[in-house]
């Protein structure tokens, strides 16, 4: 069995598979594209790179943002599985080492999903319906270590946010010289999350969710 309509004309089988087929060069293609040079690239240079016709192009995409929703929605799904072993390491502390590792190293390696995260590229609504999918499994795991007493009792899911941000914003200023000094930059930040004998107190209290969403440039309507 071949997953094929026995019932329909060979012709119209073999068409099928070679669309599936031109699919999913085009969607590879763009993963390394976007990955290499960024949201600025065309429908026309993803085609070249996968080797078909523009015109194959446009016709099972329309235009790149179709391109770019599909893939962006891999990689959320990708994450939430990641959130979810996380919360099932037996260690709650390997636990958030590894989801933040894990998220972190995907935005230094793909240019392009830096900039749909955080840009205006690819569409605000895009971005806060992926943080509603992810955000309750991160929560999770960060309880779960707090729970344990591994975690500083006082950090609250908006400063994990925001510390995404902050290594993000690292390995873009730095990628460029280091492709690999943000973590260091990591490995102080979990330094600091990490219950230990004289933790500091915090200053000031963290952000609320409505302020995070004002400082990542969410509204109302994108919800």
């Amino acid at each position: 069995m071949d997953g094929t309509d026995s019932s329909a004309p060979r012709g119209a089988r073999r068409l099928r598979r070679d669309a599936e087929a031109n699919r999913q060069r085009t969607l590879q293609a763009a993963r390394e594209v976007f990955a290499e040079r960024g949201l600025g690239v065309n429908l026309d240079d993803i085609a070249r790179h996968a080797g078909v016709g523009v015109a194959t192009s446009y016709r099972l995409f329309g235009n790149k943002q179709a391109l770019i929703n599909e893939l962006f929605e891999e990689r959320v799904d990708a994450l939430v599985v990641t959130a979810e072993q996380a919360l099932a390491n037996d260690d709650p502390w390997e636990g958030v080492v590894g989801l933040l590792t894990w998220v972190l190293e995907q935005m230094a390696a793909d240019r392009g999903l830096r900039e749909v995260v955080f840009s205006e590229v690819g569409g605000r609504p895009l971005v806060a319906q992926a943080r509603r999918r992810f955000m309750p499994a991160a929560e999770a795991v960060m309880r779960r270590a707090q729970d344990a007493g591994l975690l500083r009792p006082d950090l609250a899911l908006t400063d994990l946010q925001l510390i995404f941000y902050m290594v993000n914003c690292a390995i873009q200023h730095t990628q460029p010289v280091s492709s690999e000094v943000w973590r260091r930059y990591l490995t102080i930040v979990l330094d600091g999350l990490r219950v230990h004998p004289g933790l500091a107190d915090m200053p000031v209290a963290a952000l609320t969710t409505a302020e995070e969403e004002r400082v990542a440039g969410f509204n109302p309507s994108d919800s």
